[in-house]
């Protein structure tokens, strides 16, 4: 009896720059991350949404989202990264990495000086890792809305 070979690494993604993308796997995406409510805009905002991002870009595999992540920006000087949510089977692969390796760069290529995010509870040291500096002495602060009270 040959000996077993050992088993194949997960292929990597293919990692994708978009203005559009099917509004149900962009949900599944923030349902899995507990970010999503489903709202009286609800899923028609998606395609508004993406197209209206300064650049959104997914991670594919089988033609299927596995992470997403976006840049809201004005274009010329800042940028601001968000909604960067992999799916919990994919976690660990260097997906993420990837991911925020991609936003980052695009918007070094197209000109953009200062680049930030929020990040949630117990992930600074993830984006610290890829660069990333906390801003000491700054606090990020929302306005509520009917929708996100």
């Amino acid at each position: 009896m040959p000996p077993s070979l050992p088993p194949q690494p997960p292929a990597s993604p293919d990692f994708r720059i978009v203005r559009a993308w099917p509004a149900d796997e962009v949900v599944a995406l923030y349902e899995s991350a507990g970010w999503w409510r489903e709202g009286p805009a609800g899923r028609a905002a998606i395609p508004a949404m993406i197209a209206g991002s300064f650049c959104f870009a997914v991670a594919v595999e089988r033609e299927r989202a596995v992470a997403m992540g976006r840049v809201i920006s004005d274009g010329v000087s800042d940028g601001y990264i968000q909604d960067v949510v992999v799916l919990p089977e994919h976690r660990g692969r260097g997906v993420g990495r990837e991911m925020i390796a991609l936003l980052t760069r695009t918007c070094v290529e197209r000109g953009l000086v200062w680049i930030g995010l929020v990040a949630e509870p117990g992930t600074t040291a993830f984006y610290e890792r890829l660069g990333f500096r906390e801003l000491s002495g700054y606090v990020p602060m929302r306005y509520p809305t009917k929708e996100q009270p």
